[in-house]
């Protein structure tokens, strides 16, 4: 897997207006390769390891789009620096979908040429203490002194939060990495930002399990990947990819089993998953075998978030919302019928 970045000036080289849009499905085949932009590299999510290859949760949702159209989950390019224009390098080809921080709120999907095809992640903003503080509570924090990014809407979701019940003035901060250094310091007794940040943050500390994240999570951050919003066809590809890992995981199929269900299973919703019958495949311009391939590659949303952000991983993150409805989170897999 290959990585670049894209710098320096792309408004002269945006595609001329009025110009059909390409299908991504085919340009993506013509060329052999899928183009993942990565807004943040974020630990636990996408990050490089000491060999340089890209490993993580948004890693493995590229692998698997890649997987399902091309037959090769490492058919992928990750490129960097694409935040500030991600519809025009979409039209350019050099991305064709982008995973990370965006998150689905209406500034970010009405009137930016873009659409959010699925949420792979329910993030929300929280807190994070030191153990020693015997805090358990956010609501216990109404007279601690915190750190926030200032201006930023984890600074609005604070005041909301809290009102005026806030009995000291928050801290505020340029960026996550002086936030960080602030409550190292102790120049603040907590941090607030999205559980995901102050998850891959504390897995850096020296100590992490010195520092425990709250319960509560005082807003909405659903994340997913993004793409075009002119090329339906390739929004379903990624929409139906990132389900499949959702519905493999809800009817237990898994990397390990599913040779065998391929084979002996009775229940019509695997067979019409692994594509055994009926033609789902056709009609979303891919073979039979693609959600085979995606859940063959990088296992089933459940495999997928446990090795790489899971309780047992440094970063510790609990299923919470994102654990499948049955089991009182909020995943629900769109039925293959």
């Amino acid at each position: 897997m290959r990585r670049i970045n894209l710098l320096g000036s792309i408004g002269a080289a945006i595609l001329s207006a009025g110009a059909a849009p390409a299908s991504t499905l085919e340009t993506v085949r013509e060329r052999g390769e899928l183009r993942c932009g990565i807004s943040t590299e974020q630990k636990g999510f996408a990050e490089r390891d000491a060999d340089g290859a890209w490993r993580g949760f948004d890693i493995a949702l590229c692998e698997a789009v890649a997987a399902a159209v091309l037959d090769d989950p490492e058919a992928v390019r990750f490129v960097t620096g694409v935040d500030d224009h991600p519809r025009e390098t979409m039209e350019l080809g050099e991305i064709d979908l982008l995973l990370g921080d965006s998150k689905w709120t209406f500034d970010n999907d009405v009137g930016r040429g873009l659409e959010f095809a699925a949420i792979s992640y329910r993030d929300g903003q929280g807190f994070m203490i030191r153990r020693e503080s015997g805090i358990t509570t956010a609501r216990d924090l109404y007279d601690v002194e915190i750190c926030v990014r200032a201006d930023s809407m984890d600074e609005r979701n604070l005041t909301d939060y809290f009102g005026s019940d806030l009995e000291t003035d928050p801290l505020r901060v340029d960026d996550s990495a002086a936030a960080r250094s602030a409550y190292l310091a102790d120049d603040c007794e907590a941090y607030t930002a999205d559980t995901t940040l102050l998850a891959a943050m504390r897995a850096d500390f020296f100590e992490p399990s010195d520092h425990v994240i709250l319960p509560e999570v005082i807003s909405k951050a659903p994340r997913g990947p993004v793409v075009r919003d002119d090329d339906p066809g390739w929004a379903r590809v990624v929409r139906w990819t990132l389900n499949a890992l959702i519905a493999a995981e809800e009817l237990g199929v898994s990397k390990d089993n599913i040779e065998e269900l391929i084979d002996e299973t009775d229940t019509p919703e695997i067979n019409r998953l692994l594509g055994t019958t009926e033609d789902f495949g056709d009609r979303l311009g891919l073979d039979d075998a693609w959600a085979r391939r995606a859940i063959e590659s990088v296992g089933n949303y459940g495999e997928i978030y446990a090795r790489t952000i899971g309780a047992e991983t440094e970063i510790g993150l609990a299923r919470g919302l994102n654990a499948q409805w049955s089991d009182g989170g909020l995943l629900y897999a769109l039925p293959f019928r």
